[in-house]
């Protein structure tokens, strides 16, 4: 996100995120992804990396993938198009035996999350940039949340890793 909170423009532009691209640099995200295999992203963030990728959706090739969406639809790209409570989804893939879960991008999804208290941690790339407005990465209107703050990771580009485990239970 960018350092006033926001991860894209009003217009979803993301061109901004390339002030921190560094050849040979991944910011740990390939580290991350090994530690994961279940993806949950919202329907808009899902169709603009679909945008991005001439309709492929990258996720899909090494993680189960759920896209959170209000309108029913068949599998696509390797991706499952989840109309039901977000609540019982997460309640259901946390029976099983298996990796983290990884869930990205937009306020709608992470508030659901936050609202019945399903994020254990919070791992935020913050990009050296003010955008003075856009889309917030935090909408509101959810329960205060203690958190812990482990390790920040700091990069040549600017760019810092912030990380907090929830305090509690779930």
């Amino acid at each position: 996100m960018s350092l006033d909170g926001f991860i894209a423009t009003e217009d979803d532009d993301l061109s901004w995120l390339s002030k921190v691209e560094r050849e040979g640099e991944d910011y740990g995200y390939e580290e991350f992804n090994d530690s994961v295999d279940t993806y949950i992203v919202g329907r808009r963030t899902y169709e603009i990396v679909c945008g991005f990728c001439d309709g492929a959706f990258p996720p899909a090739e090494r993680h189960s993938c759920y896209v959170i969406t209000r309108t029913p639809r068949q599998k696509e790209n390797g991706v499952t198009f989840y109309t039901e409570n977000l609540k019982k989804l997460l309640e259901e893939l946390r029976q099983d035996e298996g990796k983290n879960i990884y869930c990205d991008g937009g306020a709608e999804i992470v508030k659901l999350l936050m609202e019945d208290n399903l994020i254990d941690e919070f791992r935020i790339s913050v990009i050296p940039i003010m955008l003075g407005s856009g889309k917030r990465l935090f909408k509101g209107g959810t329960p205060m949340m203690d958190l812990k703050a482990l390790p920040v990771v700091e990069y040549d580009s600017g760019l810092i890793q912030l990380r907090y485990e929830r305090l509690g239970p779930s």
